[in-house]
């Protein structure tokens, strides 16, 4: 199974256009997250994200068995939890955040994680910088340590932190190194983008030995609409990479969709 765990919505994009690229590019199941970044979807605007869970939701309706939609909250927003209590009646089932203006363990972001903790949503985090040259200043990993009130939220940082990789790894490994299985580890990280590619090949070694293929997950990190081909170059760029690292089949198979479908309860 290929689970693509990292794909942008952009509000342009048609259902049955979305279902001919994952079959062209052989995914099974995708998480789509509400449009944030393109025409009048605004992270800085509640009506705005409000809109975009609403949209997200119409979006996949008729097709949740392979689109599975992540709303889009900021919890610096009035009545923010509130707006993820909406999207998660919508029927989205995990949350996107963007630290921006706001770090990952100030009281705002607390209030949201109580409430993804109640609900029981994973959510999937930026980290790292931001290619737009935008302040990663509130993205480091060690940040997102706060998560740890929480002991029922599961997340999953997304780029490995780039650049603070192996910050990030320091991060994900305290569950492990205390005995926790990795099946039940609050922190996974996905693989997508990041690193450039001068260093892809090191920083993705690094996490697979510290971290185990049972805490990564591939996203393409791709926007729609897009076509297959898009898509199944980001696939192959990480096979490419997994086949240099020599990492067996049994593991490859658990970072393309294994360790996502854990994290999203699919069995």
């Amino acid at each position: 199974m290929i689970i693509d765990a990292h794909i942008h919505c952009t509000g342009n994009e048609k259902a049955n256009d979305i279902l001919t690229a994952l079959d062209g590019a052989d995914v099974d199941k995708a998480i789509l997250l509400a449009p944030f970044l393109t025409g009048n979807y605004s992270l800085q605007k509640a009506d705005s994200l409000r809109a975009a869970n609403q949209y997200l939701a119409n979006l996949i309706a008729n097709h949740t068995d392979r689109l599975i939609g992540f709303a889009v909250i900021n919890p610096s927003l009035p009545q923010a939890s509130e707006d993820l209590h909406f999207a998660h009646e919508l029927g989205l089932r995990g949350l996107k955040m963007v630290p921006t203006g706001w770090y990952p363990y100030d009281d705002c972001a607390h209030r949201v994680y109580e409430a993804a903790s109640i609900l029981k949503i994973p959510i999937l985090f930026h980290s790292g910088i931001f290619i737009d040259g935008k302040s990663g200043r509130f993205c480091r990993p060690a940040f997102y340590e706060a998560i740890r009130d929480y002991p029922d939220l599961r997340v999953t940082l997304a780029h490995l932190g780039w650049p603070w990789t192996d910050e990030a790894n320091a991060v994900g490994l305290i569950d492990l190194i205390n005995g926790v299985s990795p099946d039940k580890c609050q922190f996974r990280f996905d693989i997508s983008f990041g690193a450039p590619p001068i260093y892809r090949l090191e920083v993705l070694k690094k996490a697979i030995s510290v971290l185990t293929p049972e805490l990564l997950q591939f996203g393409s990190d791709v926007f729609l609409p897009c076509d297959e081909y898009l898509i199944k170059n980001r696939i192959r760029e990480v096979l490419d990479l997994l086949e240099q690292l020599k990492i067996d089949k049994h593991d490859q198979e658990k970072i393309m969709g294994g360790t996502a479908a854990n994290w999203l309860n699919i069995h």
